[in-house]
């Protein structure tokens, strides 16, 4: 038996997804998040020693990392190559996104996540004007200035092609669902109508709306 250790609010939301895609039985585990840090339990650690979600067990073997566990399911149990593309172009551009996601574009919406919860933390008065127009400042001058290019290269991608590994869908649409989704409530994202219907589009698809059905759909921290 597969199983999702899933934690609420969280990336394990595309695993299900693609289990769902994949047509495979499985079972989640849920776990919620501390009220006061919105860390993963400890009880996480059991599973896997960072006790980080998602965490996918099918059997014996334990599996850790978004694309890691994308990639074992596709290669344990997508041999028709339903959900990526086989060889050429396709494949190298399927695997550009898959890495992508969170090799480029989530950790800069982490840190933004980040700086923008700095205000809301609990400090001294006089503090929370400097905090706040530091957070001001580095997101200015360094995060937007990186995450604009790469918003602008989703644009442009998705102008071409329905899909961000040609016209198929693929498990990398899947991969970076989360960041994109993620993005709306932290990004303006009026600038980039492509991305936005691009979002719509994977927001209707079926494996999505039944992993929302099951997990819950994804709430900005």
């Amino acid at each position: 038996m597969i199983t999702v250790h899933h934690l609420e609010n969280s990336r394990s939301q595309r695993v299900v997804w693609l289990l769902e895609e994949l047509s495979l039985q499985y079972e989640v585990v849920q776990y919620e998040r501390d009220p006061q840090s919105a860390s993963a339990p400890e009880s996480l650690k059991a599973i896997h020693p960072l006790g980080k979600s998602p965490i996918l067990c099918d059997g014996d073997l334990v599996v850790a990392e978004s694309g890691a566990i994308i990639e074992y399911l596709l290669d344990t149990y997508d041999p028709d190559f339903q959900l990526r593309p086989f060889a050429g172009q396709a494949l190298l551009d399927y695997r550009y996104w898959l890495h992508f996601a969170e090799g480029s574009l989530m950790p800069l919406l982490v840190m933004k996540l980040v700086l923008m919860k700095v205000p809301e933390n609990p400090m001294p008065f006089f503090i929370k004007p400097i905090a706040k127009m530091l957070m001001t400042k580095i997101q200015e001058n360094f995060i937007l200035p990186r995450l604009a290019p790469q918003l602008s290269y989703i644009e442009a991608r998705l102008q071409q092609h329905k899909w961000l590994a040609g016209d198929a869908f693929s498990a990398a649409d899947i991969q970076m669902s989360f960041p994109l989704i993620a993005s709306k409530s932290r990004v303006d994202l009026s600038a980039y109508p492509y991305i936005l219907n691009y979002i719509k589009a994977l927001e209707a698809q079926p494996g999505f709306i039944n992993a929302v059905k099951k997990v819950g759909a994804f709430k900005t921290l």
